[in-house]
């Protein structure tokens, strides 16, 4: 079956419908890695997007649901070159396109992905339509396309019930912004034990829990729109309990703390970002998912100073907040595109807690 992807510029694109044959509206988004289409697609911050995949062949290594970062996938829809419809791994269970059907989430393959990321890239992101249906005047969908926001996905992609991951060590209390489940286990092999709380929650409720530490997690959606949550990350800084936060949890930081943050052009998403640790000038390969960054111009010196800065344009990776146990950062250490990297960040997390005891 046709399916089409209509652009808010009008540019249309066609391909062959894959997985659900619904029609819809998203922020449409390129993703630049090489593997991982299934942790890409149940990352929980590309809520409210369609993602196009630049790599041009996708699914050949199936379905593992050992791998998904959520209990589903949660992008509006798929956009790929090629769709393997035989893949060749033994740990796989299903096809892409068969979870993308079981799951509902539309999909068009045989586009161009190139030229679509060159669009991308020269206009920057803007909104899309995958629809099968064949539209002879664009009028009407074009007025819906170019309405469409991304609103109230992080308390959509929030759990909605506090769980917990025992462990011996110190009490590390996540707050589910979108949490990827890497994040939590990264923190679980370490020997801490995790107590996830939903985006909701008051900081006096996680403050009573007595946690050795906060985690702020990554999440999806413009990071000023989260004006509660926004209010309680400030009472967790005033509390002097070590806080590390990963990409939507460091934007939010930084606005509670009198920063501002701005919309990139088209985002940072892929496995092979460079960044610099201003600290020991090292450059670190990193996993990357986020279309919002903090402006460091916007900082108080008093508060808080650059750590680390994206090599390719420039901008803030992550901050060291002045006279606080806090340290945040824009990429994903948990995600391994190093592959190790970055993970001595949860070390030093653990080791600004105190250390496991």
């Amino acid at each position: 079956m046709k399916a089409f992807l209509i652009l808010e510029d009008g540019t249309v694109m066609e391909g062959t419908s894959i997985g659900s044959t619904k029609e819809v509206i998203s922020e449409i988004v390129f993703n630049t890695s090489m593997t991982g289409y299934l942790e890409v697609l149940t990352d929980p911050s590309y809520a409210g997007q369609a993602v196009v995949m630049t790599y041009p062949l996708i699914g050949n290594y199936g379905v593992c649901r050992e791998d998904m970062e959520s209990d589903r996938p949660w992008p509006d829809g798929f956009i790929v070159r090629e769709l393997s419809r035989i893949p060749s791994n033994f740990r796989s269970g299903e096809t892409i396109q068969h979870f993308l059907e079981t799951c509902d989430i539309p999909g068009i393959s045989g586009i161009d992905t190139r030229a679509l990321t060159k669009i991308l890239r020269e206009k920057g992101t803007m909104n899309g339509m995958i629809t099968t249906t064949v539209y002879t005047d664009l009028s009407q969908p074009l007025e819906k396309i170019r309405s469409y926001r991304v609103q109230g996905v992080v308390k959509k992609v929030s759990c909605k019930e506090t769980y917990v991951l025992s462990g011996e060590g110190k009490r590390v209390a996540l707050l589910d912004l979108g949490t990827k489940k890497n994040i939590a286990r990264s923190l679980h092999v370490r020997g801490c034990q995790v107590t996830v709380y939903p985006s909701d929650t008051r900081a006096e409720k996680i403050l009573a829990d007595r946690p050795d530490g906060i985690m702020l997690s990554n999440g999806p959606g413009d990071p000023k729109e989260n004006v509660e949550v926004i209010k309680e990350i400030r009472k967790l800084y005033e509390s002097d309990v070590p806080v590390f936060a990963i990409c939507l949890g460091h934007q939010l930081m930084a606005l509670a703390t009198g920063a501002d943050t701005y919309k990139l052009k088209y985002g940072h998403r892929g496995g092979n970002h460079p960044v610099k640790d201003l600290e020991t000038g090292r450059v670190y390969i990193t996993s990357q998912n986020h279309g919002y960054a903090v402006n460091p111009d916007s900082l108080d010196p008093a508060v808080a100073v650059p750590a680390f800065v994206n090599v390719n344009d420039g901008t803030n990776e992550g901050l060291r907040y002045i006279g606080k146990n806090i340290f945040t950062v824009q990429y994903h250490p948990e995600a391994s595109p190093g592959p190790q990297d970055s993970g001595y960040l949860f070390d030093r997390f653990i080791t600004m807690m105190g250390g496991n005891e």
